[in-house]
């Protein structure tokens, strides 16, 4: 366990060997007597309500974390929203993705896209459980132009590079300056559905209780939160560790295990 109160424990099969088939655990056959259900095949060019196609993408696609996203309009209205299709895109430079989806309203781009295409800056804010009620209530469809600071009861904190303040009270903060905004169209009309905003991360800022002793975050203190599909939050407070092998150390018996394999399948 970290510092923070963050579990390590055992990875599914620690034991596992190259080539080794999912079944020769219990586990693993267990998991593997799934497929006796069979599969339901979904063709998403046929799909006639888009809801049930966003419904079974966000449950599937999980966990994801969520980019609590402050953003400022050319009149100066500042605007808070979380979104979930949010990640890191590179680290050099470092760059990450915000995805603004507008099914419930294609005609009309979403406050925070429009303004991050307006004024090119906007802050991202990573959520800790702590005050994961307070950034829920800035989902709300509210009508255009709504500022969602006040109702929160979160805090504005000024920002270096950008218009944008950043949210207090969140212990990892980045301020962003547009890179690119990519507006994907919905295919039968042709109005924007999604726009994906690229930013170029400026500035980082990072509460000092959150780091470790290498510098790195530790989950357990950050304590941050994650999307499932529907109205579902998830808890980030266990892990384990699966190291990447090295093939200049592992390389030999990999190959060696390939080779078997495939001579056996001749």
């Amino acid at each position: 366990m970290t510092p923070g109160g963050f579990k390590i424990t055992d990875a599914p099969n620690p034991s596992w060997t190259y080539g080794e088939k999912v079944g020769a655990t219990p586990q693993g056959r267990e998991w593997l007597n799934g497929k006796e259900a069979g599969w339901k095949t979904v063709d998403t060019s046929k799909v006639e309500d888009p809801r049930k196609l966003y419904g079974l993408l966000l449950s599937g696609i999980v966990p994801r974390p969520v980019a609590f996203v402050s953003t400022i309009s050319e009149d100066g209205i500042t605007n808070l929203a979380p979104y979930s299709w949010f990640n890191q895109v590179s680290s050099s430079p470092p760059v990450l993705s915000v995805s603004i989806n507008t099914l419930k309203n294609p005609t009309r781009l979403k406050d925070s896209a429009r303004n991050i295409k307006a004024t090119k800056g906007f802050t991202v804010n990573i959520i800790s459980e702590p005050w994961v009620a307070q950034s829920n209530i800035a989902s709300v469809n509210a009508p255009e132009d709504f500022d969602e600071w006040p109702v929160s009861g979160l805090t504005k904190e000024p920002s270096i590079h950008v218009k944008a303040p950043r949210v207090r009270e969140s212990a990892f903060s980045m301020e962003c300056e547009l890179l690119q905004a990519i507006d994907i169209p919905i295919p039968e009309t042709g109005e924007t559905g999604t726009t994906l905003i690229l930013g170029t991360i400026k500035y980082i800022h990072v509460r000092k209780d959150v780091l470790d002793e290498r510098g790195n975050v530790d989950p357990g203190k950050l304590k941050p939160v994650a999307r499932m599909g529907g109205t579902l939050y998830a808890k980030v407070n266990e892990g384990y560790n699966i190291y990447r092998p090295n093939w200049k150390e592992h390389g030999e018996p990999i190959r060696e295990t390939t080779d078997a394999i495939m001579k056996s399948e001749l």
